[in-house]
């Protein structure tokens, strides 16, 4: 199985310079050259093409593309935007229109219950273009996405998965370690008749991309009493 052949991209579909010309962005058309290098020298699973594993990975990349980027949801390729929803940890979900209105996907990634005193990254006080400013700071190189497992395929694809990217630039007053970030998790994408995306569920640990942010600092002062990751 494979993502359809209309993307001018490597592991993205939908980028064909017709697609970056007629397509509304929300900032311009992406480049993906830099984070593809990245996970191209890094990755630690390479599937074999026309493989589900190869499928699954490049239509996660495919889809998160149209997520961040794309501007009006009546163009999204991968996704059934009347019905589509997602889910953190299984506490909240979100439609297309929420994740509008709290600022995009990092925001929804790093959503929490806890109070705003115990936030190192505060969801609530970040907007699309700063939180993409500020990611895009501190992962110069990108934060490169892998497949590690598939263990079922369409229409309820789950899947096990690595970000990971380097702390090449400063987050918020920590200052930059170079050190590497990585982040494990568990998606599952549930598929409708037309292979559109309808529901979308994610398991991680937000504290294991948090806490390598800012392990750099060590004044006492600056750390909160209670544990930050835990909701």
């Amino acid at each position: 199985m494979a993502t359809p052949d209309v993307g001018g991209d490597k592991y993205r579909s939908y980028l064909t310079p017709e697609d970056l010309n007629n397509t509304q962005w929300n900032a311009g058309p992406p480049n993906y050259d830099v984070v593809n290098k990245l996970f191209e020298e890094e990755q630690t699973k390479v599937w074999p093409a026309g493989s589900l594993e190869e499928y699954v990975q490049n239509l996660v990349k495919t889809w998160e593309m149209e997520l961040v980027h794309k501007a009006n949801p009546n163009e999204y390729k991968t996704l059934e935007p009347s019905k589509f929803v997602i889910g953190i940890n299984g506490k909240k979900y979100f439609t297309l229109e929420e994740i509008g209105k709290i600022g995009g996907s990092y925001n929804m990634f790093l959503h929490t219950s806890l109070p705003p005193e115990l936030r190192w990254y505060d969801p609530d006080k970040e907007t699309y273009d700063s939180s993409q400013t500020a990611f895009k700071q501190v992962f110069s190189r990108g934060f490169a996405f892998e497949i590690l497992q598939v263990y079922s395929g369409p229409p309820v694809i789950a899947y096990r998965f690595r970000h990971w990217g380097y702390m090449d630039g400063s987050f918020k007053d920590y200052p930059p370690s170079g050190d590497l970030i990585e982040m494990f998790g568990i998606g599952i994408f549930e598929l409708n008749e037309d292979s559109k995306i309808v529901k979308v569920e994610f398991f991680h640990d937000r504290g294991e991309l948090l806490a390598g942010l800012i392990k750099t600092k060590t004044s006492v002062d600056s750390i909160p009493s209670a544990c930050p990751f835990m909701a």
